[in-house]
């Protein structure tokens, strides 16, 4: 299972994402996916697989991932002070791909009635999700694996 990471400006939210998920999850492929080669080159550091930088690899990638985590202005055009663009909002937004995405109130996004806790709580909500889909996803795949051998 591939795990997009995307993130822009100084990828420090993307890096803590990333930390967490290879701490708690360590046999998943982590793609970094940064608006800028400052983000992608943190969350690389932070023990991303591999990475990449830049409109065409967010948008092409957003067809070969599984999950991909950010933040919620991620699926918002020209947040992240412009660096987001509309074309990444679209591919991320419209792929079929699972997403997570952390409830913080930038990006001229404000979310309403969801609790107001710190970063790291969001980040290990975000990566409970990730381990419960991907549970529910490896169950729901041998389900469907046993009913073809009877």
């Amino acid at each position: 299972m591939i795990i997009a990471v995307v993130d822009g400006q100084g990828g420090g939210i993307g890096r803590a994402i990333v930390e967490r998920l290879k701490a708690e999850l360590p046999q998943l492929q982590v793609l970094a996916l940064g608006t800028n080669s400052a983000a992608t080159g943190q969350m690389l550091r932070a023990g991303a697989d591999d990475g990449a930088t830049g409109e065409n690899a967010i948008i092409h990638n957003m067809q070969h991932v599984d999950i991909v985590v950010g933040v919620i202005g991620i699926l918002n055009a020209n947040s992240m002070m412009g660096e987001l663009s509309p074309a990444m909002a679209a591919a991320i937004g419209g792929s079929h791909t699972y997403k997570v995405l952390l409830p913080i109130n930038r990006c001229h996004i404000h979310v309403v009635s969801v609790e107001d806790v710190p970063l790291g709580t969001h980040i290990e909500n975000a990566v409970k999700a990730i381990r419960e889909y991907i549970e529910s996803s490896e169950s729901e795949h041998s389900a469907k694996a046993a009913a073809r051998t009877k």
